[in-house]
């Protein structure tokens, strides 16, 4: 059995090509640079684009299982030459915005082209459906905590169930491993509902200095973050926030009774990720 990995460099798609690989599976990697891409010894690296989708057609010959990363303009040929190629079943990194049907969903709207490529080839499929990643932390975040050692964000009371990035690509790589997940769409959060405050100071326990938590307007939020993103981005999710202040969410347990261990805490990723906040990497340009 031969699985390819697409987005192999990436967050979640690195730690599914060590898990295959540690499962003693014949691993394929595509990516832009193969030459940068740091990849273990025993993973077959190919050249690829998945914007060219002609450039993975290499990729494919002899493969069974395919880790899909999504790129939606070009998801039909890709699955398209998967198909071709012979593969048997695809395993989609999706998000849990694909449950929203409401159609103003940018988001949702994303996933679910990719998704459907998928459903409509034909081939097996699990579609993998994240909640809101602990790494979006460090965009927001860590820059301010490496260079200041503060951290200003409205909503402060906002609760989320963010998810281990390791947690993820558990469960994509048992999907891709062992049979019993087709046709499965898994909606995964961490397993509890962290205020943002208290992620400050579970961050700042992980690096071992204070890191204090100011908290701003929403106003104040949309003029810092207008500067960084596009103003539905920003209305989004000051409005998710919000929600999670009203409406706080409730954590599933879809890791544990897929992968036989509990999800990993917010804690957990603080501490694996303190080197992403610690003052030696600031940046050179304020």
């Amino acid at each position: 059995m031969t699985i390819l990995v697409t987005g192999a460099t990436g967050a979640v798609g690195r730690p599914v090509v060590d898990q295959l690989v540690e499962a003693g599976e014949s691993v394929r990697a595509v990516t832009r640079t193969p030459a940068t891409a740091g990849l273990p010894e025993l993973v077959e690296v190919f050249e690829g684009d998945m914007e060219k989708p002609e450039s993975l057609r290499a990729a494919f010959a002899g493969v069974d299982r395919l880790y899909l990363f999504p790129i939606p303009e070009t998801a039909r040929e890709v699955v398209a030459l998967a198909k071709e190629a012979g593969v048997r079943r695809i395993v989609v990194l999706s998000s849990s915005s694909a449950l929203d049907t409401s159609g103003d969903n940018h988001s949702s709207e994303y996933h679910r082209a990719v998704e459907r490529a998928v459903e409509e080839s034909g081939i097996e499929w699990t579609f993998i459906r994240p909640d809101e990643f602990a790494t979006n932390v460090l965009w927001k975040w860590a820059h301010s905590i490496r260079t200041e050692g503060v951290v200003r964000a409205p909503y402060g009371n906002a609760t989320r169930v963010l998810i281990h990035e390791a947690d993820v690509a558990a469960v994509a790589a048992t999907a891709l491993l062992e049979d019993g997940h087709a046709g499965q769409a898994y909606m995964l959060t961490g397993p509890e509902a962290v205020t943002q405050a208290e992620q400050v100071r579970q961050i700042a326990q992980a690096i071992g200095r204070p890191v204090a938590f100011e908290e701003i307007t929403p106003d104040q939020a949309r003029e810092s973050m207008g500067q960084v993103m596009p103003a539905p981005v920003v209305e989004m999710v000051l409005s998710y926030l919000a929600d999670a202040v009203a409406n706080p969410p409730v954590p599933v347990d879809t890791v544990e009774k897929v992968i036989g261990r509990p999800a990993l805490t917010f804690a957990r990723w603080a501490a694996d990720h303190a080197a992403d906040f610690a003052p030696q990497q600031q940046e050179t340009a304020a």
